[in-house]
């Protein structure tokens, strides 16, 4: 590895940890007024790929309060999500039963999946993640199902 490399791993690293500290520090001011049966999201950013035309990255923040869940629903295009904070239960169509993801793991949904479990796994904690979208650029990211 060169020494450009090692900087260069180092600093991305250390700006993740620096957001992941304040996402985790914003979760649990959010968690003491959430509706106790709901999960929130919130867009932080997206981007148009210049070597994917017509597709974004979208990175959103989703928090659950304790109990909180979301809906079945499916994503436009490729989503990947890493736990923030807490544990998230979680079934994707394509991936068999149910699953209790912790702080730091991560599952991936693929295009054309059902998310049919999206839960906070615990009853008494808060618990967040960041979804990370590949979708057609204007796309409706989240679709609930009847």
């Amino acid at each position: 590895m060169t020494r450009m490399t090692l900087i260069s791993t180092h600093l991305l690293l250390g700006i993740a940890i620096l957001i992941t500290s304040f996402l985790v520090a914003e979760s649990a001011a959010w968690a003491a007024d959430a509706d106790a049966s709901a999960a929130t999201a919130k867009v932080l950013r997206s981007e148009e790929l210049p070597n994917a035309p017509g597709k974004s990255l979208t990175i959103v923040l989703v928090q659950y309060a304790p109990g909180g869940q979301s809906p079945k629903h499916h994503h436009a295009g490729s989503v990947l999500a890493y736990v923030l904070s807490g544990a998230i239960r979680s079934q994707v169509s394509e991936q068999g039963p149910a699953k209790v993801y912790q702080a730091g793991e991560s599952f991936f949904e693929p295009p054309g999946s059902e998310h049919l479990v999206s839960a906070n796994a615990s009853s008494t904690e808060p618990a967040s993640l960041l979804a990370i979208f590949v979708a057609e650029t204007d796309a409706e990211l989240t679709t609930v199902d009847e």
